[in-house]
């Protein structure tokens, strides 16, 4: 590591959520503003944007005649709600209407199509009509800002019918290049595809480059759970790959598309989680916070951005929620309830512009009015020796030192546990909501020190599954501009003999 590297953010620039026609609804925006104001996000991501159910493309049929007919006023109700939050659309064009579909193979219990167009001309057609709909109604300058992305993990069956390549890729071609008919600035990229199919990354550059198919950016997703030990109605359960996996994929990846000779093109994650499952209780824990930070703290020299699937638990992919914890992807729980996955980004907030250490366990960074430093202990087998020591060296020139420490661990911000102890409510009542709340909040503690030769030397024991935040501060003391100030004359603080 360079001296004072910059420390990249990159999982700020974008992130998930359920599909697009959950924005009508109260809650998703009341959610969004809360990890807004903490996280600041310029994009969103998510799935349906041309969902049956937003009534997008229709086929009308009268009198002999048929027709196709578009419909944008969800749509232009939807997006209208997201530019004025301040964040823009990184647009997943998918899946098929069913109006144009050759098929009726879906996915999620709200019946995603998922095969190709029956006739491309007609899918081309309607890519052309909504672009051009969006440089009319917001501006050419501001959708050249906007990302299009070409569907959603067509490697896999589930997303794309038998995960047939040729047609992803005639799928590719036919969106790009209606999309650049419109204007040849608009950003396109994918192919989007999940972990398992290496193998589409030589295949799709060949590809583009082959047939001159525009791409301005590659897409990947980023999931580090094996295959499900147990598979429920109500539960997913899955055990996680080491720690530093994440990062060698991702070099991995990024190793094969510089080979692949486009080294020039930014790399963005528009997925990524612990399990790939909505319904996997890892996301609720601790542990789902203290496994990640490695890759926060790494990542920022690999990827243009890091998408966190999803920010709030409603989500309803695998059908509509059956508790108020269940495993599901949000950052925030059902009711807006913090989950320890959220501090971890807050945390990674408060960090500095510049690195000054960093190791797989800690990063230190340099702020304009200190030292901010995060550490963190996922424990992925339970045993004996749970706990870790972390011990920095800070550059402290500044005399007397505060430091304000923030907790995340199995018994601090943990209101997954508190609920689980008190017999796991599937729907409970507004006290019980509250107190989940606030057994959200991390835990404090703080510390006046000295350095010794202008180093602080900071150690800090971590509890199983903890992320912690140190911001190191001037400590003033101004106890003596209180005249008559003798805590001991508070009853319980002094020995009495005062009074």
């Amino acid at each position: 590591m360079e001296p004072n590297e910059a420390l990249k953010k990159p999982w700020t620039v974008c992130v998930g959520s359920d599909r697009l026609s959950t924005m009508l609804r109260a809650e998703y925006w009341e959610r969004f503003r809360t990890v807004q104001a903490v996280m600041n996000f310029q994009y969103i991501r998510c799935h349906g944007l041309l969902g049956d159910e937003l009534g997008v493309v229709r086929r009308d049929r009268w009198e002999g005649r048929e027709r196709i007919f578009y419909n944008f006023s969800y749509l232009d109700q939807i997006f209208d709600t997201m530019l004025a939050h301040g964040v823009k659309p990184f647009v997943e064009w998918g899946f098929m209407p069913t109006a144009l579909a050759s098929g009726d193979d879906t996915v999620f219990w709200w019946k995603g199509n998922i095969t190709p167009p029956k006739e491309w001309g007609a899918w081309a057609d309607l890519v052309g009509a909504l672009t051009t709909h969006w440089v009319e109604r917001y501006g050419l300058d501001a959708v050249r800002t906007w990302l299009f992305e070409v569907w959603n993990e067509p490697n896999l069956t589930n997303f794309w019918k038998d995960a047939d390549q040729e047609a992803y890729f005639t799928l590719y071609e036919t969106t790009v290049r209606a999309i650049r008919d419109v204007d040849s600035d608009l950003r396109v990229g994918g192919p989007a595809i999940c972990g398992g199919s290496d193998h589409w990354i030589e295949s799709f550059l060949s590809f583009v480059q082959t047939r001159q198919v525009p791409l301005d950016f590659f897409t990947r997703h980023l999931y580090m759970a094996h295959a499900p030990s147990l598979v429920s109605p109500d539960f997913f359960y899955q055990s996680l790959a080491p720690v530093h996996s994440p990062l060698e994929e991702l070099q991995e990846v990024r190793r094969r598309i510089d080979a692949a000779g486009f080294s020039h093109l930014p790399l963005h994650i528009t997925e990524f989680n612990t399990s790939y499952h909505p319904q996997c209780p890892v996301h609720d824990t601790p542990l789902n916070a203290a496994y990640l930070a490695q890759l926060l703290s790494e990542v920022g020299g690999l990827v243009a951005s890091l998408s966190y699937w999803t920010f709030s638990d409603l989500f309803e992919e695998a059908d509509v929620p059956r508790a108020l914890f269940h495993g599901g992807f949000g950052l925030l729980a059902r009711e807006g309830i913090p989950k320890p996955t959220f501090h971890l980004f807050e945390f990674f907030q408060h960090l500095g512009r510049l690195v000054q250490s960093r190791s797989e366990h800690s990063v230190v960074t340099l702020t304009d009015s200190g030292v901010a430093l995060m550490a963190w202990n996922p424990v992925l087998v339970a045993g004996a020796e749970n706990q870790r020591v972390v011990t920095l060296t800070v550059p402290w020139p500044h005399g007397m030192a505060l430091l304000r420490r923030r907790r995340v661990h199995d018994t601090a911000a943990n209101p997954w546990g508190v609920w689980s102890r008190m017999g796991r409510p599937r729907f409970p009542d507004r006290q019980t909501v509250e107190f989940l709340k606030l057994a959200s909040v991390p835990g404090i503690e703080i510390l006046v020190q000295e350095p010794i030769g202008g180093v602080l030397t900071v150690e800090l024991l971590l509890e199983k599954n903890e992320v912690t935040l140190v911001e190191v501060v001037p400590f003033q003391d101004e106890s003596s501009t209180y005249w008559g100030l003798d805590d001991k004359r508070i009853d319980g603080y002094g020995t009495g003999a005062e009074a």
